[in-house]
């Protein structure tokens, strides 16, 4: 059983409004990549598909006379500095373990370089996870950030997400005790 389920997270008010801000068509369909990807390397699909739907949760809109500036996104963002805080704050708030929700908080803080100086991090498998699942839904000049998506089909690819996790969460639990 879970602590948070990614449904709790979705109605919560302060995930609605920078879930919408950077993209909830893009939040959800990275956190079914990450689910996916962490279910074909037996990690953690609970956390990485929590970190997958949560990654951009630290986004800014950068504006230039009224229309959105990639490229000043591209040199002065620190989304996922703030995404991690911003996550872990929800998830402490909502009830998840301290544990697990430090665990999403660092996988979302490494999702992406482009915030260090150099590419050279090392990241934990979960964190590569989140990464690579980012990566799938990428669309050129950051256009990711802008499908969309119906609010009830949206809560409909949760519910949906969230019975997968339960699935797989069940299946390991009893692969673990016979």
């Amino acid at each position: 059983m879970r602590d948070v389920s990614l449904l709790d997270i979705f109605k919560h008010h302060i995930a609605e409004k920078y879930l919408n801000r950077s993209g909830l068509a893009h939040a959800i369909a990275v956190a079914h990549h990450a689910f996916k990807l962490a279910k074909e390397q037996n990690q953690d699909v609970d956390i990485a598909a929590k970190a997958g739907l949560l990654h951009d949760i630290g986004h800014f809109t950068w504006y230039r006379n009224g229309k959105w500036d990639y490229d000043l996104y591209k040199k002065n963002d620190i989304h996922p500095i703030k995404g991690a805080e911003r996550a872990h704050k929800l998830l402490i708030r909502l009830g998840e373990n301290p544990i697990r929700a430090k665990t999403i908080a660092l996988a979302i803080l490494f999702h992406t370089d482009s915030f260090l100086p150099s590419n050279d991090i090392i990241r934990t498998h979960l964190q590569q996870i989140v990464k690579w699942a980012d990566e799938k839904d990428e669309e050129e000049g950051g256009l990711h950030h802008y499908r969309k998506i119906e609010i009830e089909r949206a809560r409909e690819s949760i519910i949906r997400l969230d019975g997968l996790i339960e699935k797989e969460l069940e299946m390991k639990n009893e692969s673990e005790i016979s």
